[in-house]
């Protein structure tokens, strides 16, 4: 199978991403004037925000820094940034300048259309942890680009560690050849 066929079964199923508002946020005041956050200094310094559409969740911190996950593209985390500084504005905090957005980790499902033998691949790459009795799937660690992969031996896999699509798909085109490569070798 091709490697560009194997792109189009890749599903976003989750981006992480953070940002500076470049303001101090009142958490205490925000979590008693809007609904949807949760906020216990005691047990965690960030001010949970739950955002519905689309739905994410947003962690806010007293240093105006900001960590939004659960959103599945680029311009749903810009969306969710904006609806929460349209929140901010509800209790006086104005954000004058556009946030930076950066992406730290994006989270990917799907399949490469390759029954796996995990126990032979296990001992055949390099970077893998497996084992079976305690969890179905193996564990590979691509260093370029840096993913982590998740393999199950019916071909699905996730992908874990990737900041951008091209980043992505490079890793995808890699695992395809590298296991092509130990398969060769049966």
């Amino acid at each position: 199978m091709p490697a560009k066929q194997s792109k189009t079964s890749l599903k976003i199923q989750n981006i992480v991403a953070t940002t500076s508002l470049g303001k101090d946020v009142p958490l205490t005041k925000l979590a008693k004037t809007i609904p949807n956050t949760e906020y216990n200094p005691e047990q965690f310094p960030g001010l949970v925000l739950r955002v519905k559409q689309p739905k994410s969740a947003v962690l806010v911190f007293s240093s105006g820094n900001l960590v939004c996950t659960g959103t599945k593209s680029i311009a749903q985390v810009k969306l969710v940034i904006e609806q929460v500084i349209k929140t901010l504005k509800k209790i006086n905090i104005k954000i004058t300048e556009k946030p930076k957005i950066t992406v730290q980790n994006i989270v990917a499902s799907g399949s490469i259309n390759i029954a796996l033998n995990l126990n032979f691949l296990a001992l055949e790459l390099e970077n893998t942890e497996y084992e079976p009795e305690q969890f179905p799937g193996l564990v590979y660690k691509l260093v370029e680009p840096n993913a982590t992969f998740l393999l199950f031996s019916n071909g699905k896999l996730v992908c874990t560690g990737t900041k951008n699509n091209q980043q992505l798909n490079d890793s995808m085109e890699q695992l395809i050849k590298t296991i092509k490569e130990a398969n060769k070798k049966k």
